[in-house]
């Protein structure tokens, strides 16, 4: 079961790309480990969607800190929690897969200090790729973290993954799906594009859009309407279509706009969204977590400029 949408009930997650293999070194430095390499325990907890957290680092200020099963006490960094996981990526399916990871920090409730998101790129069939995670400064006032866990996994065919930073794809153009907002159950997500060509792209319409369940099988029984205003006004999606051309450099915006209400029924989430920018063009698969309710729609905005 996925757990309610985190991007849109917390917009700042932060982002940390993990596209080499590798794992947490001594720092010569005197910061975390500048003693020397620290022996590692392993962490048990069985792996979600093949992401497996090996080791836990905590720091403590007690020379002598008590032993705890797959954990590492160190001293922080200044200004820096010192608080870091290590995990491994495997790819047990048959086609190259971009991971999108969901970390959550916690104390030893389970209450949530932090969650931090890693994309981990492009994971070859049968091949690991391991990273760390830092929970970086806490927040004043927050409780001690003592835990980390993988808290939600989402996976794309890496060439058909969001793009929204590196090489600009074969495609000349970048696609990719904002945090979103949320207020009294009125969800919007953007949809953006940029020209990261070297030549004009047109665009005259509306994205199409495939709704896709947690094996990315097409979602049935929800309509997909043009327009925000078909879901509620005020969205900044409600205007016509109309052609535009981006010039390279220029980018385009569109919007998913739903409500999360729960009526009579079973109640729909959507984890994967495959997106044309316009027919025949290269898919892209975002993970907006469209938590649909029982209403059975969802409304698309028209490209338009966006904002410079």
């Amino acid at each position: 079961m996925r757990r309610p949408h985190p991007r849109l009930l917390a917009p700042a997650v932060v982002l940390l790309l993990a596209t080499a293999c590798g794992t947490e070194r001594a720092d010569p430095s005197g910061g975390v480990g500048a003693a020397g390499p620290a022996p590692r325990a392993a962490v048990t907890d069985p792996p979600v969607d093949g992401v497996r957290i090996t080791s836990v680092t905590i720091p403590t200020a007690s020379p002598t800190p008590s032993a705890s099963p797959g954990l590492v006490h160190a001293d922080p960094l200044p200004g820096d929690s010192g608080v870091f996981a290590a995990y491994q990526v495997t790819n047990d399916g048959d086609e190259a897969m971009t991971y999108t990871v969901h970390f959550d920090f916690t104390t030893d409730t389970g209450a949530v200090m932090a969650d931090k998101k890693v994309t981990v790129a492009a994971v070859q069939p049968g091949r690991s790729t391991s990273g760390t995670v830092r929970l970086g400064v806490l927040a004043p006032g927050a409780s001690p973290v003592t835990r980390v866990k993988v808290a939600e996994v989402t996976k794309v065919p890496a060439d058909e993954a969001p793009a929204e930073t590196g090489a600009c794809p074969s495609s000349g153009v970048r696609l990719w799906a904002d945090d979103g907002d949320a207020a009294m159950g009125l969800r919007v997500v953007g949809l953006h594009l940029q020209n990261c060509g070297k030549r004009d792209y047109a665009l005259d319409g509306y994205p199409e859009l495939s709704l896709l369940d947690d094996d990315r099988e097409p979602v049935e029984g929800v309509r997909i309407l043009r327009g925000g205003a078909a879901v509620a006004s005020g969205t900044g999606f409600d205007d016509p279509p109309g052609p535009l051309v981006l010039k390279p450099g220029e980018s385009a915006l569109s919007g998913l706009v739903w409500r999360n209400t729960t009526q009579a029924g079973t109640a729909v989430n959507v984890p994967y969204v495959r997106v044309l920018a316009k027919p025949g063009a290269a898919p892209v698969t975002v993970t907006p977590g469209l938590d649909l309710g029982t209403t059975g729609k969802l409304g698309v905005g028209a490209w338009k400029r966006a904002d410079r």
